[in-house]
């Protein structure tokens, strides 16, 4: 590898998953301040919340490296969760970079640029488990971890300025039922050679223990499943292989047939058959098929755990399923955790399923069944062991994980951390870390498949009328400037009450609509945007007396 010039700088700049559990976009730069080239590790998504109405995809911004396109030397994607690649297809025509992946990952890249009509531009070079790729001044090394997906990799990023440990998402399982153990080996070789910093997953900081083993859940959930009765339902995260595979043998042994039910579920299928994780499975039931089966002999795997309003569970909790009904004497096994946010469409999807006399078993009251893919306190104390980096810097965590982290990573000697918000960036080397500079960061919403910015006028006018509500008023006016008809006021999402109806407010707003038009003078009249300004703003001036709110207020002026 060439040395480092006098003026050549390492830096680190996350654009997402900073200061957030999720949306993962992480950049790393090599060279002098005017010149220096990136590569990109991970590019995903978070998803949109009460605060988002409408919005279900949300993308970091990539205005500032899409400054910078052509120093991007490539993409390299840890793995195949959502918050890792979910926005390669949305961004990619931005960055035009190469991509790189490992062979799961990778099959799963090309279907979500296929849906984009992008797998014939993108160039997407698989790499093998424990491969090495030279990407201009870095070297960068796969590193076989563990997690709740399979090919989870680590990056050694080596450059002239000193290697750096990027984690991705991990944890450390002795049994992870697919795939391959943690490679320490490695890890500890890196150690010898001398990491400069350790870019590390936060999730679970505070979480004292270990994460627990996928071994663990296999068993857990053969016992549940083998003792029920009826038709069985269970919820895990597609991406989760191990898990549905941990789900598919319990089945078998109970004597159930397994049908997968949600798109998210034939598509990871898929994947893991395509790179061999699924060889031992039994071709799967149909949902048209499954029906024809008595009840205790089929087991339906679902996407939906997190209550997700068009998942599979939660149109079989609505009944509006086409092929997959569940009732009294069927049970619903919700094998994952309760990602936090989405506590209240959870509540409410098992309330529903409550409702329809299935039986529900959580981790809750069975625990074993699930396990988390993140490292807790004592996984993080044997990878700052086994890496011994001179700088910590964590990310994939909220402001406090952040903190928390930096914290004990001081606890285990580590002599520099490094805390960084989206936007920061952090000079690695030469010299002692630090935040040197603050690039634009934010967020990109998917509106109806368009992407718009995150304080866009579309978003904030729904917002303000979710909570407002909406008033629209119509008026007719003939060639002299005169009230021919109207004004007419409509209502959409303001209450009413017995004492003041609703068509008694509308009838005394239209008559506030109907003064302020009088008091504008002749010559005013013949501007339709100063009719629509009077108009809206009586309206919107007595919408405040009547509700102590101002609604979204739309006009139309006709002329005859």
């Amino acid at each position: 590898m060439a040395k480092a010039k006098p003026d050549d700088e390492l830096v680190f700049l996350p654009l997402g998953g900073s200061n957030e559990i999720g949306m993962n976009f992480n950049l790393y730069g090599f060279g002098p301040p005017h010149d220096r080239k990136w590569i990109v590790v991970d590019l995903g998504v978070t998803f949109g919340d009460q605060t988002t109405p409408g919005v279900e995809i949300i993308l970091p911004d990539p205005t500032f490296i899409e400054q910078h396109a052509h120093d991007i030397l490539g993409i390299v994607l840890t793995h195949a969760h959502e918050d890792h690649i979910g926005a390669v297809a949305w961004l990619w025509p931005r960055l035009r970079a190469p991509l790189y992946a490992t062979p799961f990952t990778a099959f799963l890249l090309r279907e979500k640029l296929r849906e984009q009509d992008l797998l014939g531009e993108a160039e997407i070079t698989e790499v093998p488990l424990g491969g090495t790729l030279d990407i201009g001044p870095f070297q960068v090394e796969m590193v076989t971890l563990t997690h709740s997906i399979p090919e989870p990799n680590g990056l050694a990023i080596r450059t002239p300025l000193g290697v750096i440990l990027h984690t991705g998402d991990w944890k450390i399982d002795p049994d992870p039922v697919l795939g391959e153990v943690t490679d320490s080996g490695t890890i500890q070789r890196l150690g010898d050679e001398g990491v400069l910093a350790m870019v590390c997953d936060s999730t679970n900081v505070f979480v004292d223990g270990e994460a627990g083993s996928e071994a663990d859940v296999r068993e857990a959930l053969a016992g549940l499943i083998g003792g029920l009765k009826g038709r069985v339902a269970v919820a895990c995260f597609a991406s989760n292989v191990a898990r549905m595979h941990s789900v598919i043998n319990a089945a078998k042994a109970a004597g159930r047939r397994v049908c997968l039910v949600g798109r998210s579920m034939i598509r990871m299928a898929s994947a893991a058959r395509h790179v061999g994780l699924f060889d031992d499975v039994a071709e799967f039931v149909t949902e048209q098929q499954a029906g024809q089966f008595p009840a205790d002999q089929i087991l339906y795997l679902c996407t939906g755990s997190q209550g997700e309003a068009r998942a599979a569970l939660s149109r079989i909790a609505d009944g509006t399923h086409p092929h997959v009904k569940l009732g009294a004497g069927d049970a619903c096994v919700f094998s994952s955790r309760v990602i936090p946010g989405n506590e209240v469409p959870i509540r409410n999807l098992q309330n529903k399923m409550a409702d329809r006399g299935v039986r529900l078993y959580t981790e809750r009251d069975h625990p074993g069944i699930h396990v988390s893919g993140h490292p807790c306190r004592d996984e993080l104390s044997r990878m700052y062991h086994w890496a011994r980096p001179q700088i910590a810097v964590p990310t994939h965590g909220e402001r406090r994980h952040l903190l928390e982290h930096a914290a004990f990573a001081r606890d285990l000697q580590v002599p520099q951390t490094v805390a960084p918000r989206n936007g920061d960036m952090v000079r690695l080397a030469p010299g002692r870390a630090e935040i040197i500079d603050e690039v634009p960061s934010g967020r990109l919403y998917v509106d109806a498949g368009v992407v718009t910015p995150e304080n866009g006028d579309a978003l904030r006018e729904r917002r303000h009328a979710a909570f407002n509500g909406v008033l629209s008023v119509a008026v007719v006016l003939d060639g002299r400037g005169k009230i021919a008809s109207g004004p007419q006021v409509r209502a959409i999402g303001l209450p009413t009450d017995d004492d003041y109806p609703l068509d008694e407010v509308l009838d005394d707003l239209a008559g506030e609509a109907e003064q302020a038009l009088k008091r504008l003078s002749g010559d005013d009249r013949e501007f339709d945007d100063l009719v629509e300004q009077a108009l809206g703003r009586a309206v919107k001036k007595a919408s405040q007396r009547i509700w102590g709110r101002r609604p979204v207020v739309e006009t139309t002026v006709l002329r005859l």
